[in-house]
């Protein structure tokens, strides 16, 4: 495990020093790659699709897992946008005189090595592979065993498509068992970030067992508010979007907060829409009342449920919206249906999320949809990077200084003293 990280770190030392264009040319080699063997990869999805039902894998871990030929043509198109999109690496973001003839400059750095370990998302190692390329990093993945075959043949696939290229295809590797996986995370000092992207458990079990730094979120417990001032036909639409759409997503709500005043019109179109789609609606006494079967129970407003179950509760006014949801949001993604601009401006500076939205689904907290061509993950972390990660969160920075023979003394004796003069970027 050791020799296999080092070869990465080597590599990526390389990478680093590796030009725009050559960095574009190898994603548009993987995308290239993974197109020319798309139905071996959807064919071989299948066999562990097959094998994680006959293991009785949960729907909402099947659902994640699937790669059929649509899932993966986004997966291919979203390289190749990522391969166009302004290089990371190299740019000037401090350019200062501190003194005549020395001078000081931030400029943008990879990272170094990722280790990413994930849950049954293979598209994940397309995603993962192609940011760390274009920002000049190395990847060590272990993905889940419920996917083995889609992500061998995909990391097989990525490496032959960097053979045709000038990178070297061991600034990327894929671990295949749990004793690797442990090792990863012993591997500080060839490793730089540790990226979890699965359930509660994972994350925590990685951030309890680790010395690297690690970025991500353990829970996607998100919330919609729909306000008294709502247009109530974009707040259903809104809310059926956010539940519905791809209910195994971490950026899916969980919970509908409803407004009093609206909360009885609202419910008398939404509990049937919602049964169209399978929804299984859970509430406080307020809303059962109002026609809500199930009734929810205090656990339910902390349960990411990753499948087609809303909890639902009515509130008397926004404070009691944003109480809620300061103690019960995990800091991912909740949003405001409101055509009040005072209320929309207060929900969106109180609420402490990575992302806090007006009048649309929490679905659009994503790195291809903020037009970052990708994403390693989400941080719900305060520190950046937070929300989605795409190219600019995998960048540090290094300070270069330029100088004539300066050296300290002269200024601590006064004999020379500091401008520090900004310059052009």
């Amino acid at each position: 495990m050791f020799q296999r990280a080092f070869l990465v770190r080597r590599s990526s030392i390389d990478l680093a020093q590796s030009s725009d264009t050559q960095r574009q040319s190898a994603l548009l080699a993987m995308a290239d790659a993974l197109a020319t063997r798309s139905r071996e990869i959807v064919q071989a999805n299948v066999e562990d699709i097959n094998r994680s039902l006959a293991t009785g894998l949960n729907q909402s871990l099947i659902s994640r897992l699937k790669l059929d030929e649509q899932k993966l043509e986004c997966a291919i198109e979203g390289v190749r946008k990522l391969a166009y999109l302004s290089d990371p690496l190299g740019r000037r973001l401090l350019h200062r005189e501190l003194a005549d003839g020395l001078f000081l400059e931030r400029i943008t750095v990879p990272l170094g090595v990722l280790g990413v370990i994930f849950e049954s998302r293979p598209d994940a190692v397309i995603q993962i592979a192609s940011l760390a390329i274009r920002s000049g990093n190395g990847a060590i993945l272990k993905g889940g065993s419920e996917a083995s075959c889609t992500n061998k043949i995909i990391m097989t696939t990525l490496q032959e498509g960097l053979t045709s290229s000038e990178i070297e295809p061991n600034t990327l590797s894929l671990l295949t068992t749990r004793q690797e996986s442990l090792a990863l995370l012993r591997l500080d000092g060839l490793v730089n970030l540790i990226i979890p992207r699965g359930s509660n458990e994972l994350v925590r079990f990685i951030q309890d067992n680790t010395r690297i730094p690690v970025l991500g979120h353990a829970d996607g417990i998100c919330h919609l508010y729909i306000d008294s001032a709502a247009d109530l036909s974009h707040a259903l639409r809104i809310a059926i979007d956010s539940k519905t759409q791809y209910p195994a997503a971490c950026n899916a709500i969980e919970t509908l907060l409803l407004h009093h005043e609206i909360a009885e019109t609202f419910l008398m179109s939404a509990i049937p829409e919602f049964q169209k789609y399978g929804v299984k609606l859970l509430g406080d006494d307020k809303s059962h009342a109002l026609g809500i079967t199930h009734c929810a129970n205090e656990q339910d407003w902390s349960t990411e449920y990753l499948d087609l179950v809303l909890s639902v509760k009515v509130v008397q006014t926004l404070d009691d919206a944003l109480k809620h949801i300061n103690c019960y949001s995990s800091r991912h993604t909740d949003a405001i249906v409101t055509n009040d601009n005072a209320t929309a401006q207060k929900f969106l500076s109180s609420v402490d999320s990575s992302g806090v939205y007006h009048n649309c689904s929490t679905r659009f907290a994503d790195g291809f949809r903020y037009g970052f061509g990708a994403e390693v993950g989400i941080s719900t972390q305060t520190l950046p990077p937070r929300g989605p990660v795409g190219l600019e969160g995998l960048v540090t920075y290094r300070y270069l200084l330029r100088g004539q023979g300066h050296i300290s003394s002269e200024f601590a004796s006064g004999e020379k003293n500091f401008t520090h003069r900004d310059l052009p970027l």
